[in-house]
């Protein structure tokens, strides 16, 4: 979303903020961050409002509903028409209009049918982000990613959800609707990572359109919950569609153009969201480019063809913030606003998310129903999946009937969801290197040894969250310093420099620190003050004087074990660290947020349930010679399943264990099947090692002969697995027929020769674990045909 902007024709691009939202801006501690304007009291004085509100809305609906919308008894449809047949042509513009963010929401009330205001704008990516007060941080997106484990994401979203809804309750008793109070999450991000140096790499489920469309549908699901009649809170998917940078390098997203091949656009910016359609989810939002020319807010072939015709799509379309404004003021492809109003709601835009504008675009509809340009039915229909949403959310049912009514302030940062966000981060770590046995480090040892803990990451909270972060409470948030204090070993610290631009380097304080060490953890990266919504970065670079600090740490260590921690998104060009002898083990740790520590000592040590098991959800090139263009859209050299010849520095799906796996019998059957047939695939895999381990299996597809371009393989089952040490698991996985489709104008079923690979990786890759990757060929019967007639 633009923010910074001062006026209707701007929008800088920078991350908006109002006083009333909680960010680090002051500390409590040192080092600890601390919301703005948060009160104990506040919190205490909120419960005894959501109970007493609560109570006095029971006894009020126990009376018979003054209108048939009211009436928890009748059909939902039936509820909609009596509620948009007494909504006037002004009400209803005014709640497309008003979808927020500050000035332009909350939708407003309307007090003669006893409807309270709602506002749209709530992010929960990972945790109830940017809103008022306290709240559970689990890892980032990029992060949860790396787990493999739709069951992970599932179980975030749905204590994500149970904060935003408890907290949500508060709010509404103290009757407060400003932003981020609301129901309605824009929220997950299935945007493609794309490209390495893009700023909001760190907010996707990574480069794969199938793993992405997996862990999508876990989240929306779980964060909507499984209640047969109502929504805990309603998912939004964006941005949609074809959005992944650039934001800054070399223009800006807010009047970008991306240009791209059909056969791209369906195979692989468009699966995820589809996948995103059939788990349920309430609503999508439409993102700030435009599309081969048409802006994505005013592009009827994406938010009416493809998204109501082609995948059955009942829901809402959200403008990302401003971005109805920009069809105008940054793409020029309209001349006015009535104009703009006009392309965006007959294109499909159910909802205006402005910028802080009172007299937004979607405010001169009037204008449009005046001269015929809108007719009054499409803006009754436009409102009516607003008005659904808010039903299934429960807010025109008795509170009584909704058990997600109850919820209140004790579930927030509640001791299940902190250990949850611990499990989320161990879960998520992706062990790059390790040699010589560097890791696990011995328990037993701890206490005789002295442990250097050094770089800007090792003990700076504000760096470890990324972007669109909840805030939790100073007591809760663990850095890498504070971990490992929490074992008992005699720990030491230096920042060497005090951010991670690192444009300052303490060259001195480090060697003292890591010369009288037995082990040095390094810890390093990015962090949004170098890649973020808004900033892109320019090259795989460790910022400014890491890589010197990290040479000179391998220096003064002189053969001690020391291990490099990294905390960042996009992939960093860390080769020198992967090939020199000094770093004995490197830690993929993205963004792990509150319990970052925690996490690090417990697999550092390798404790039950701790061997690290997180996969690589993207690419990590070898250089800048391997990244192409962020502008060009193309995916040739892009993501495995499209790479160029020369291997990167490290694949998709790659992550080491502290034990090792054995892949047996891949079966395959049958091995000749009918066009429309599916596949059934079973595999056993043995834990060979001498510890109990978690292995995440990834099953890939290759086409041998296709009549269309294809990837060169591509991810159609995966399973993280945990596996005693000598024991063994039978796996079954079965490999749908659509995922055998093409795009050939259409989505198509071919005949031909198919390989599959079963394996912890992918075939054929020159950094690989040790474990083996098997294949085996099928044959596919028939004649091509389109997938629909399956």
């Amino acid at each position: 979303m633009p923010c910074g902007s001062r006026g209707p024709s701007r929008a800088a691009p920078c991350k908006s903020r109002e006083p009333s939202r909680a960010m680090p801006c002051k500390f409590g501690e040192p080092g600890r961050a601390v919301p703005c304007g948060a009160l104990p009291a506040a919190a205490l004085g909120l419960r005894v409002l959501v109970l007493s509100a609560a109570l006095g809305a029971v006894a009020a609906r126990a009376q018979p509903p003054p209108f048939p919308f009211w009436d928890p008894s009748l059909p939902w449809q039936r509820r909609l028409d009596d509620l948009l047949g007494r909504l006037s042509p002004a009400e209803l513009v005014l709640q497309v209009a008003r979808g927020g963010a500050m000035g332009n929401g909350p939708a407003p009330p309307i007090p003669r049918l006893g409807i309270a205001p709602y506002n749209w704008n709530t992010e929960c990516l990972r945790g109830d982000g940017e809103a008022p007060g306290w709240a559970t941080a689990f890892p980032q997106a990029l992060g949860l990613a790396a787990a493999f484990s739709p069951e992970l994401i599932y179980r975030v979203a749905n204590a994500t959800a149970t904060e935003v809804r408890a907290k949500h309750n508060s709010f509404a008793a103290a009757g407060r609707y400003t932003d981020h109070t609301g129901l309605s999450c824009f929220s997950p991000v299935l945007n493609i990572m794309r490209h390495p140096l893009w700023g909001r790499n760190q907010e996707t489920y990574g480069e794969d359109p199938f793993l992405s469309g997996e862990l999508a549908r876990s989240f929306v699901q779980g964060l909507q919950g499984q209640h047969p009649r109502y929504v805990k809170a309603s998912a939004g998917c964006k941005h949609f569609s074809v959005h992944g940078g650039p934001e800054n390098i070399p223009v800006s997203r807010l009047s970008f153009d991306a240009k791209v091949l059909e056969r791209d656009w369906r195979m692989t910016f468009l699966p995820q969201f589809q996948a995103c359609v059939r788990a349920g989810s309430y609503s999508f939002m439409c993102s700030y480019n435009r599309i081969n020319g048409v802006p994505a807010c005013a592009n009827k072939k994406l938010l009416t063809d493809i998204l109501r015709g082609e995948w059955g799509f009942d829901g809402y379309v959200v403008s990302d913030e401003g971005a109805v404004e920009l069809i105008m003021l940054g793409h020029h492809y309209t001349h006015s606003f009535l104009e703009t109003a006009v392309a965006s709601v007959n294109a499909g835009c159910n909802l205006e998310l402005s910028y802080g504008m009172r007299n937004n675009v979607f405010m001169r509809i009037p204008q449009a129903l005046a001269m015929g340009n809108i007719t009054l039915q499409m803006l009754r229909d436009r409102v009516r999946p607003l008005f659904y949403t808010r039903m299934r959310l429960g807010e025109f049912d008795p509170p009584a009937m909704n058990p997600y009514s109850s919820l209140d302030l004790s579930v927030v940062q509640s001791p299940e969801h902190r250990n949850l966000s611990l499990e989320a981060a161990v879960k998520s770590f992706v062990l790059l290197k390790n040699v010589r046995g560097t890791l696990p480090l011995r328990a037993q040892d701890l206490s005789s040894q002295h442990l250097a803990v050094v770089g800007p990451f090792a003990d700076n909270p504000r760096v470890l969250f990324g972007d669109y972060a909840p805030v939790p409470e100073p007591q809760y948030i663990y850095t890498p310093r504070r971990g490992l204090e929490m074992l008992g070993a005699n720990v030491s610290f230096a920042a060497g420099c005090s951010e991670p631009r690192c444009k300052q380097y303490s060259r001195a304080e480090l060697l003292r620190v890591v010369g009288a060490a037995d082990v040095v953890l390094v810890c390093l990266g990015t962090g949004v003050d170098v890649e973020t919504e808004a900033k892109d970065r320019s090259d795989l670079s460790l910022p400014g004087h890491q890589l010197e600090l990290l040479q000179d740490a391998v220096q003064a260590a002189a053969g001690r074990p020391l291990v490099l921690l990294l905390f960042n998104a996009g992939p960093l060009d860390v080769s020198w660290a992967q090939a020199h002898d000094g770093v004995g083990a490197i830690l993929a740790c993205f963004f792990p947020a509150q319990a970052t520590g925690l996490a690090i000592a417990r697999v550092l040590l390798g404790e039950a349930g701790a061997s690290p098991a997180g996969r690589l959800p993207a690419t990590w090139p070898a250089g800048m010679h391997q990244v192409p263009p962020m502008e060009n859209y193309t995916m040739e050299g892009r993501t495995y399943r499209y790479y160029g010849q020369e291997a990167p520095l490290y694949p998709f799906g790659y992550g080491l264990s502290y034990t090792t796996f054995r892949y047996r019998d891949l079966v395959l059957s049958p091995p000749v099947l009918p066009v429309c047939a599916n596949l059934s695939v079973s595999v056993v895999l043995e834990n060979t090692g001498l510890r109990d381990g978690e292995e995440v299996v990834q099953l890939y597809l290759r086409w041998e002969h296709s009549s269309v371009p294809v990837p060169r393989w591509q991810l159609v089952a995966f399973r993280r697995v945990a596996v005693l040490a000598g024991r063994e698991v039978k796996l079954l996985f079965q490999v749908l027929a659509e995922q055998r489709a093409v795009w050939a104008q259409e989505w198509r079923l071919e005949p031909g020769t198919f390989t599959l690979f079963a394996g912890g990786q992918q075939p054929g890759q020159k950094t690989r674990a040790p474990s083996e990757v098997l294949s085996a060929r099928f044959s596919v019967t028939g004649t091509a045909r389109p997938l629909r007639t399956c």
